[in-house]
C-alpha cells in the first residue's frame, strides 16, 4: 500500500449535528446547530460539503443525501464529559477527560481574585460571565478611566482579560495573564487563560487579533506529539497551538477569521511539506454560535462551502483531507453556551473511498489515531482508527 504524505485536518469549530444521547444532562436536549440552523433559515446550499456526503450523515434542510459522494462519510460522538473546545480537541488528539474542567458560572471566588490582584498590582473589574463584546461595551469607559483590566468568563472553562491597548500594554497584558495561569491550577485549574486586547473609543471598541491564549498542557502525549516525536511535521493554523500548549506543534500561524484560516491552510498546501496541516476555523463558534447569530453562522458555513473547491484542488494524490468539529453551539438554542452534540466526519482524498459510511464512532479519537495510523506512528491513543475501512 502507498503511503499517505499529507493530511489535512480541519475543524469547524462547533459545527454540530445533533444532540448526543447524554444531552440531557448537559440541559442541551434537542440542540442541534447545523440541522437547527439549516431549519431556521428556511434550507442552506452547501453543495460541496454535500458532494463529500454531508447531507448522508443526518437530515439538514437543503443538503440533500448523495449516494455518489465523492468521500466517506459519519458521526463521531464525544466519550469525554465536556463540550468544550479544549476537551473537544484533546479527544481529537487521543485523549479521554472524564473529569470535567472547573466552570464559574457565578465568577470567580474572592480568594483567587484577592490572589490575581496582588499578583498584578492593582484591582480589577466586572468578574462575571459575559459575552467578550458586551463586557468590554459595559466596562470599556470604567477601565480607560481606572487602569484596571477587565476580569470575565464564560460557560466554557476560561479566565479572560480584556485591556485596551492604549491603557494597558500588550506585554503588560500577556504578563498579567502568565500571573493569573499561574495562579489557576489544582481545583481552579481552568482551561484557558485569555488575553482579549481591544482599541477604539466609548462606543466603538474592536476587539484585536492580538488575542492569545494561555491553556493548560494535556496531561498525557497526544497524537501530535507522536508524529512529531517520529520526525513529521505538524502545522498549526488558527488557535491549534493555544490549545495543545503548543505540544507536538513543528510550526504555527494565527489567523484573524475563517477566511484567513482557509487561506493560510492553502498557503501550507502549496509549501509542499509532508506531514499534518491541522486548522480550526474559530468563527462559527465565537463569531456567530455564541452571539446566536442564526444568519451570520449560516453565512459563514456557505464561504467555507465556496472554499473547499480551493483546499480540494490543492491536495495531491497521496494527501488526505478530513474534515470534523470539536462539540455544537446551536445559535437556535437557549443562552449561549456550547452545545453537547455528535459532529461531522468527512474524509476525502484520491485514494479514499467514495460513498463509503463510517457509521457512528464511539470517540473524537477516532481522528488522531487514524491519522498515527496513516503515519506509521504508534502510541498510547484513545480511539480506533478507521484507516484501512476508508482507503482504497
Amino acid at each position: 500500500m502507498r503511503e499517505f504524505k499529507r493530511v489535512v485536518l480541519i475543524v469547524l469549530d462547533s459545527v454540530g449535528v445533533g444532540a448526543l444521547p447524554d444531552a440531557h444532562k448537559f440541559g442541551d436536549e434537542g440542540a442541534a446547530t447545523l440541522p437547527n440552523l439549516a431549519e431556521a433559515v428556511g434550507g442552506i446550499d452547501l453543495p460541496n460539503m454535500q458532494s463529500l456526503g454531508l447531507g448522508n450523515i443526518t437530515e439538514i434542510k437543503g443538503v440533500s443525501e448523495n449516494s455518489n459522494s465523492k468521500g466517506s462519510f459519519g458521526i463521531m460522538a464525544e466519550g469525554s464529559n465536556g463540550k468544550d473546545t479544549t476537551t473537544g480537541h484533546w479527544e481529537i488528539g487521543g485523549i479521554l477527560s472524564e473529569d470535567p474542567f472547573p466552570t464559574y458560572p457565578d465568577g470567580f471566588p474572592k480568594d483567587i481574585m484577592e490572589s490575581f490582584h496582588k499578583a498584578i498590582g492593582r484591582e480589577s473589574l466586572a468578574n462575571k460571565p459575559a459575552s467578550g463584546t458586551a463586557i468590554i461595551e459595559e466596562w470599556g469607559e470604567e477601565h480607560i478611566k481606572t487602569g484596571k483590566p477587565i476580569v470575565y468568563t464564560s460557560a466554557d472553562s476560561v479566565f479572560q482579560i480584556a485591556a485596551h491597548e492604549d491603557v494597558i500594554s500588550i506585554d503588560e497584558l500577556y504578563d498579567m495573564c502568565e500571573k493569573a495561569r499561574n495562579l489557576l491550577t489544582g481545583e481552579h485549574a481552568v482551561a484557558r487563560v485569555i488575553a482579549r486586547p481591544f482599541v477604539g473609543d466609548v462606543g466603538n471598541f474592536t476587539r484585536t487579533a492580538r488575542r492569545k491564549d494561555y491553556s493548560l498542557k494535556p496531561p498525557k502525549k497526544t497524537f501530535l506529539d507522536y508524529l512529531k516525536d517520529n520526525g513529521h511535521n505538524v502545522m498549526s493554523v488558527g488557535k491549534i497551538d493555544y490549545i495543545y500548549s503548543g505540544q507536538g506543534i513543528t510550526e504555527a500561524v494565527h489567523t484573524s477569521d475563517n477566511m484567513d484560516g482557509v487561506d493560510k491552510t492553502l498557503d501550507y498546501l502549496k509549501e509542499g511539506k509532508s506531514g499534518l496541516i491541522f486548522t480550526n476555523l474559530v468563527d462559527f463558534d465565537m463569531v456567530y454560535g455564541h452571539r446566536r447569530n442564526v444568519e451570520g453562522y449560516a453565512q459563514a458555513l456557505r464561504e467555507f462551502d465556496q472554499r473547499l473547491p480551493e483546499i480540494i484542488s490543492a491536495l495531491n494524490e497521496d494527501d488526505l483531507l478530513i474534515m470534523t468539529a470539536d462539540h455544537g453551539c446551536d445559535p437556535t438554542f437557549k443562552g449561549t453556551d456550547h452545545t453537547r452534540e455528535y459532529v461531522p466526519l468527512l474524509v476525502y482524498g484520491d485514494r479514499v473511498k467514495e460513498g463509503y459510511d463510517l457509521g457512528e464512532r464511539s470517540s473524537f479519537g477516532d481522528i488522531g489515531v487514524t491519522i498515527a495510523d496513516i503515519f506509521g506512528v504508534k502510541g498510547d491513543l484513545y480511539g480506533k482508527s478507521f484507516k484501512d475501512e476508508v482507503v482504497k
